[in-house]
């Protein structure tokens, strides 16, 4: 499942498309637009025009151009690919291969002085993913990268929503997914139901620290999937800082995994299952 990690991946592959101009737009799955376009209506606005910047907010990628900002988003299975070449080898809940079937949407570019054109494309096999030209992102809360204890505690002011819950909530941290909250937490030695609106600002610190330590890490060893805890998400799991046996449960409606020794429970919450 894409998170800002991989979203960040994707950003940097599709950088290469910053100076060419778009060609050609292809649609082959229509449910896969925001804003009820068709993919002439894409077409119409996109062809001729340049790309002059690619960025990224959270887990969209955007495109902008001398025209309108194209968003990218990739649901739990999207992979954005450039010439055939994906900067993510594979998702770990995702498909193990690819499929040109599986293409939702693709450009094709033309650089100044070359003759062969460019294929920036999303292949999303879940159709989870979507393609919007420019999207409102002010429901987006700030980025996870460089995320600042001050941010954190406005984010969680008064809120008794669990910690776990509170992180996966785009509105209030952009980026962060199921994989990297559990690692984080995890880390941080913070239980996951822990009331977001109870951290102390010492606490607020150290998660604001602990998100920039396994973004950086994580990045650099491929993917949200090569956390430490993520071998030991299993029944048999054991925590792989103490060795205690690790706790499966929900929080905000997704598997969360923790340590029963050194990620101490709240009073009050939901009980394992």
């Amino acid at each position: 499942m894409p998170e800002l990690i991989e979203a960040a991946a994707y950003a940097r592959a599709a950088g290469r498309a910053v100076g060419a101009t778009i060609v050609e737009v292809m649609l082959a799955d229509p449910s896969w637009v925001r804003g009820g376009l068709s993919g002439d209506d894409l077409a119409s606005a996109l062809v001729g025009t340049e790309v002059v910047e690619v960025g990224r907010l959270g887990k969209v990628v955007l495109l902008g151009t001398d025209g309108p900002t194209l968003a990218l988003r990739f649901g739990m299975t999207g992979r954005l690919l450039w010439d055939d070449d994906a900067p993510i080898d594979e998702l770990v809940y995702g498909p193990k291969r690819s499929e040109e079937a599986w293409v939702r949407f693709a450009l094709s570019l033309q650089h100044p002085g070359e003759e062969v054109a460019h294929r920036l494309a999303v292949e999303d096999a879940r159709r989870l993913g979507s393609v919007e030209l420019d999207a409102d992102l002010s429901d987006l809360g700030p980025d996870a990268v460089g995320i600042h204890a001050e941010q954190l505690a406005d984010a969680f002011v008064t809120t008794t929503t669990p910690l776990k819950a509170a992180l996966l909530d785009q509105r209030r941290l952009a980026g962060l997914g199921n994989l990297l909250v559990d690692e984080v937490l995890w880390r941080a030695g913070m239980h996951p139901e822990t009331p977001a609106g109870t951290l102390k600002d010492d606490e607020l610190v150290l998660l604001a620290d602990t998100i920039a330590l396994v973004v950086a890490e994580l990045s650099k060893r491929g993917g949200s999937h090569t956390g430490d805890l993520q071998p030991q998400r299993a029944p048999d799991g054991v925590c792989p800082r103490d060795g205690a046996p690790l706790v499966r449960g929900r929080v905000g409606g997704r598997t969360t995994w923790w340590c029963s020794l050194h990620q101490r429970r709240p009073r009050w919450g939901a009980s394992p299952v």
